[in-house]
């Protein structure tokens, strides 16, 4: 992972951020959040992970996002704007095709925030913020996002051991590779198994869940994450209100409408921009910040 400034914040600070982030990705289907939504969340990624965002951006969900917007129209018929009829009679509506596109953004603004949390929500963070309150679920699932990873590093080194031996998928005949395969996959599975159950252990080992357990933690509360909090606080204090008033709202059926655009419009608009745009503008800050300390010495 690149440096980043808000990977740096509380956990807490991270956690609420993401939670409103994706909290209004999934309800605020207007047309304006989404894209703000939506450029926000590429923008991070490529802070995060930088040329292998790009790539996964332009090569998974950008297509993805488009076969979505095509297909919706092609099942869903609703809407009293007619645009054509297809060849089995059914129509295409405006209102089918702005749908579809609102929701495949929706989506994959979803899918890239995600991806986001994972890489600033480490297990060590979701741990300390959840493991008094719900011990067990919070460990389950600290395993889980550590599973992908070394999941994926295991079976490398499975591959290369079975490779040595002539067991590889890319070797032998069909039906040879899929027996090699299939001898992987169950070389996993019991490795996979076998290491849930030694964490588990050694936790309880540990006294992990007992009341009254003590435990050591880097994170401490200062000025910066109280300071970042209230900003975060405000601007999701006016996103609401924005929702209340109707701001943040559309209609899609039978036919499109929303609220006529006005200088409330514009600071709503602004709050959620600033909102999406906080950990790119930070790391922006802290970059721009250190080459100004280096260019000095």
């Amino acid at each position: 992972m690149r440096r980043d400034s808000f990977a740096t914040y509380h956990p807490i600070v991270n956690f609420c951020y993401f939670a409103a982030v994706l909290a209004f990705s999934m309800f605020f289907m207007h047309p304006i959040f989404q894209g703000i939504a939506l450029v926000s969340a590429i923008t991070y990624s490529i802070v995060l992970n930088g040329r292998s965002a790009v790539r996964f951006n332009l090569l998974y969900m950008m297509p993805m996002l488009i076969l979505l917007a095509v297909a919706n129209p092609l099942f869903n018929h609703a809407g009293v704007t007619i645009l054509f009829y297809m060849r089995d009679g059914n129509p295409v509506t405006r209102e089918s095709i702005l749908y579809g596109i609102a929701s495949a953004c929706m989506l994959i603004t979803v899918m890239i925030w995600f991806s986001c949390y994972n890489k600033v929500m480490t297990s060590d963070k979701f741990i300390y913020l959840f493991g008094r309150i719900l011990p067990s679920l919070s460990l389950i699932f600290s395993m889980v996002l550590r599973f992908v990873p070394r999941f994926k590093h295991q079976i490398r080194v499975i591959s290369v051991a079975q490779r040595s031996i002539g067991r590889d998928v890319t070797q032998g005949s069909i039906a040879q590779r899929a027996r090699h395969g299939i001898r992987i996959l169950s070389i996993m599975t019991s490795w996979a198994m076998e290491n849930a159950i030694e964490t588990a252990d050694s936790m309880r080992a540990r006294g992990y869940g007992l009341p009254g357990r003590t435990s050591y933690s880097l994170y401490r509360m200062d000025r910066r994450d109280r300071m970042m909090l209230m900003i975060m606080s405000l601007l999701v204090v006016i996103v609401l209100i924005g929702a209340g008033t109707g701001e943040n709202n559309i209609r899609y059926f039978p036919s499109i409408h929303m609220k006529e655009q006005s200088w409330c419009s514009g600071i709503v608009y602004a709050a959620y921009a600033l909102l999406c745009k906080l950990p790119a503008i930070l790391s922006l800050v802290e970059e721009l910040r250190w080459k100004s300390i280096v260019s000095r010495t």
